[in-house]
């Protein structure tokens, strides 16, 4: 099982790289940089690019409505570049509320959008003059379209590898179903272990069935809390807010995609109290009501003997990637936490 990090993308990323400097030599294996209504992802990359050595960088996630397939597929290949093969593409569909809000974009068909995005950029690494005649893109552009003087081109430059791992995130049945079939890897949010194959089971295997062999397994990157230690349980708690976020406030009554995953998960009461609270303005409130029993199953928080039982049932159902949030504070705590993981993990 892989150890990574995402970096916070609210604020103090420059901080943040210096503790991936150490926490690569304590054996943090990828990190993950995500792009929200925030500072670009691309730009941050390059710089922990530049900044590590061994480390892989992946996006976490860019969206795909935001860029065009042929930029994402340049994108990165240039990553992998800098890096010199170390990048991973994360992709995803992000949501209404910032496709539609802050870009001005209308969010529509995000399955075939990914579909054939992944299959324009396997085309581009490959070096191949693209053509694609899909429902959402069409390139080289119609003449009826456009000027008609569009034609094929291929990527100038030689790709350090001609297919770059990537991972999508995905939490509805459709698009998990489509992620275990085309992609390297599937990120899921508020992994459940012991729900996981419940909510999730059927749509992996039928995207499995149809999996191209040579994509190897299917490489399940699930974002945990972790804090090790005898009297470390009340630090779950700092993971209220953002669950109370996204389950709370990201989209709107009806159209809220964690909504309905706490739902599935078997929340559907305190899912609905938890939006209320929120999308009345009661934050701390809603927080408040985020169920204890979820916090817990979804992190890895308390004794080490507990955290080893914790990390047993995430392997158990799949885990392949941990993407940790330290909760405790400091660098050197994150690299000890780094190679304590590591160690309950051997």
């Amino acid at each position: 099982m892989r150890i990574g990090m995402q970096i916070n993308y609210a604020g103090g990323f420059t901080e943040s790289v210096a503790d991936v400097v150490e926490l690569e030599k304590a054996g943090l294996d990828i990190v993950f940089v995500p792009e929200a209504y925030s500072f670009d992802a691309v730009s941050q990359l390059g710089y922990l690019a530049a900044r590590t050595e061994r480390v892989g960088i992946a996006s976490g996630i860019l969206q795909l409505y935001t860029r065009t397939p042929t930029l994402t597929a340049m994108t990165a290949a240039g990553l992998d570049y800098v890096s010199n093969g170390r990048f991973t593409l994360g992709i995803g569909a992000s949501g209404p509320q910032v496709i539609e809000g802050f870009h001005g974009v209308r969010y529509d068909a995000p399955l075939g959008r990914t579909r054939e995005i992944v299959e324009i950029c396997r085309q581009v690494w490959r070096r191949e003059r693209v053509v694609h005649e899909g429902r959402y893109y069409k390139i080289p552009l119609p003449a009826e379209e456009g000027t008609g003087l569009g034609k094929p081109l291929k990527l100038i430059n030689h790709p350090v590898r001609e297919r770059i791992p990537i991972i999508n995130a995905a939490i509805g049945p459709k698009n998990v179903a489509l992620t275990a079939e085309i992609a390297e890897g599937w990120q899921p949010i508020f992994f459940h272990p012991e729900k996981a194959a419940e909510v999730w089971g059927d749509a992996l295997a039928e995207g499995k069935a149809k999996r191209d062999p040579a994509l190897g397994a299917l490489d399940v990157s699930v974002m945990v809390p972790v804090a090790i230690g005898e009297d470390v349980a009340g630090l779950v708690d700092y993971v209220r807010p953002m669950v109370a976020l996204y389950v709370g406030g990201m989209g709107a009554r009806g159209k809220n995609f964690y909504n309905e995953l706490a739902c599935r998960y078997g929340y559907e009461a305190e899912a609905k109290q938890i939006q209320d609270l929120y999308l009345d303005g009661k934050k701390e409130e809603a927080a408040a009501a985020v169920p204890a029993d979820l916090l817990n199953a979804m992190s890895l928080v308390g004794p080490r003997e507990h955290v080893k039982e914790r990390l047993a049932a995430f392997a158990e159902a799949g885990v392949t990637t941990l993407q940790i949030t330290p909760l405790e504070p400091g660098t050197q705590r994150r690299a000890e936490l780094v190679r304590e993981l590591r160690d309950l993990l051997t």
